[in-house]
């Protein structure tokens, strides 16, 4: 009998095939306690998090070293995105380890990239060093932790990187998290697939409310069902010493004690991972902010994150039958939340339908789709769309409402405008702005000009518009002023800003030779170390000149000194 039991435990606790990953082969990152802000495969806007966000003590500087032997293979400097970000190649070739956001690189790296920047005469570069230029060993010091780029605080992003660039769960090669709690569950969710489906008398999603028992699970209110259905769980992970709400490792799915569906974030590729908007209840995100993971697959979901997938994750109740479901929702230390669900199959008069809206034009999702409009255009290619449904496009005067955004869009579709209504003179201030319903303001979108037609590529769904820029970017000294002994300062600081259509290039001299401004976003800033500095004289003519995105500029001047 006890032998029974056992085997019962055994075969019955969930199990996750995955590669064996070397533990011992590499060292953190950072010597400090390592504490997550973000975890692998965390829900972020349209995408999976392809690494770990370590904590650095809210603070920029701290000591990065390279996590084992190996060499510098790429190096890329940006305002946006990783910001500065170096990449390693381990001596097998298979591995990839990544690093950014950060503030600088080591001293040789440094002067390195310097140079490249000085000669390219542009702050943004994409270096790829011979694999004997940047030779490192495990534990050398490669760079300083930051906030550069997309980052919103200081922190080191980290990643580990398999031979075809996927990024692979850095838990998986030794990273000790401390971490002894379990998923939080916020939302248990049912859906039905079909219109002939409904979840107590309803066929729209609707949400099931759980009780928490004295164990810490989670038992739903009995579900009375008919047809295909699916559900849907809104959670996240927390480990100790923060309270950062992370994303979790593994969600499984049991019908009567058989493992129905199951899907764990071990590895994953860049080219799925916009499938996310498939992944989840996407409308319910739009509309409510919150990320609920489906536990089915929805069409043309290709993710290959699911281990186990019975009838695609749907549920088929039959009326008459009684149904145990549980959910498994895991941490990466195997901490777990379980929600109970029972299910009856009853046939109930549906109260609430899904209202299905029908205009004159039915998009198929497979095939390109054309719209033309007097003065402008809409066209999506194929599979820009994971759903065929009837779209709702219409132009009122210089205004084109394209449906609305509770639909995900997947591949970037076109918005045209014909300009030859205007003049010269204003079509060189014109651009394609959307209308951003949130902050009630027009946002400008990337515009390019081909003849008298202005067009841009964009994964928005919403109201577009012709608008009009005629005011030119914002340049203001920070730290110092015109005519001023700066012999003691290390940096020169300049503001710029473009509140219209966004900054799109600037150059900076001194004495008519390019200097490197380093730009941060975040903070408009440009920045001037002034030791790079090699002048003879000890007045210092600085211009810098800001262009916006549809050609007003600024040229700044100004007169400083600096002693020999």
């Amino acid at each position: 009998m006890r032998f029974l039991a056992f085997f019962f435990i055994l075969f019955t606790v969930p199990t996750f095939a995955q590669k064996e990953y070397p533990k011992d082969a590499f060292r953190p990152p950072l010597d400090i306690p390592l504490l997550l802000s973000g975890t692998f495969g965390e829900l972020r806007s349209n995408h999976f998090h392809s690494g770990i966000d370590i904590k650095t003590q809210q603070r920029e500087g701290l000591s990065i070293f390279s996590v084992g032997d190996g060499y510098v293979t790429r190096i890329k400097v940006s305002p946006w995105g990783f910001g500065k970000a170096l990449y390693i190649v381990h001596p097998n070739g298979y591995y990839t380890s990544v690093y950014a956001h950060l503030k600088k690189f080591s001293p040789e790296i440094e002067a390195y990239v310097k140079k490249i920047q000085y000669e390219r005469e542009s702050y943004e570069v994409e270096i790829f060093p011979e694999p004997n230029e940047f030779k490192v060993s495990k534990g050398d010091l490669i760079a300083y932790s930051g906030n550069t780029g997309s980052s919103g605080g200081p922190h080191l992003h980290f990643e580990y990187r398999d031979s075809a660039q996927k990024p692979i769960n850095p838990m998986h090669f030794g990273i000790n998290i401390s971490d002894s709690k379990a998923p939080r569950v916020l939302g248990l969710f049912g859906y039905s697939i079909d219109d002939n489906a409904q979840i107590n008398q309803s066929n729209v999603p609707i949400e099931i409310k759980l009780t928490q028992q004295g164990n810490g699970n989670f038992l739903a209110e009995k579900v009375y069902a008919e047809g295909k259905i699916g559900f849907g769980v809104n959670t996240y992970d927390q480990q100790d010493h923060t309270y950062n709400k992370n994303g979790v490792y593994a969600v499984e799915m049991m019908l009567n004690g058989q493992q129905h569906f199951s899907y764990d974030f071990e590895k994953f590729s860049f080219a799925e991972t916009r499938f996310i908007n498939a992944f989840i209840d996407f409308e319910r995100y739009r509309t409510e902010k919150e990320r609920v993971q489906k536990l089915f697959i929805a069409p043309k979901n290709p993710l290959s994150i699911y281990e186990t997938t019975v009838n695609d994750g749907i549920l088929e109740i039959e009326e008459g039958q009684e149904y145990t479901i549980e959910i498994r929702i895991s941490d990466f230390k195997g901490n777990k939340s379980t929600i109970r669900i029972p299910v009856e199959g009853k046939k109930q008069e549906v109260i609430e339908k899904t209202e299905t809206l029908v205009t004159d034009n039915f998009l198929r999702a497979s095939i390109d789709n054309n719209y033309e409009f007097e003065g402008c255009s809409v066209f999506f290619p194929a599979n820009s769309f994971y759903e065929n449904f009837y779209i709702d496009i219409q132009k009122t005067d210089s205004t084109l409402n394209i449906h609305h955004d509770k639909i995900p869009v997947h591949r970037n579709f076109t918005v045209s405008f014909d300009t030859s209504s205007y003049s010269e003179e204003e079509r060189r201030k014109l651009y394609i702005a959307r209308y951003d319903e949130e902050d009630n303001e027009l946002v400008y979108e990337d515009t390019a000009k081909r003849g008298d037609v202005l067009s841009t590529k964009t994964r928005n769904l919403g109201v577009y518009t012709l608008a009009t820029d005629t005011i030119s970017p914002k340049v203001t000294p920070i730290n110092f002023k015109g005519d001023q002994w700066l012999t003691n300062y290390q940096y020169l600081k300049v503001k710029i800003e473009d509140l219209e259509t966004g900054i799109a290039n600037y150059r900076a001299t001194i004495n008519g030779k390019w200097i490197l401004m380093e730009y941060e976003p975040k903070k408009d800033m440009l920045s001037y170390d002034l030791r790079d500095l090699k002048s003879g004289s000890e007045e210092q003519n600085l211009k810098v000149i800001v262009t916006d995105n549809v050609g007003n500029s600024t040229t700044f001047t100004s007169k400083f000194y600096l002693k020999n």
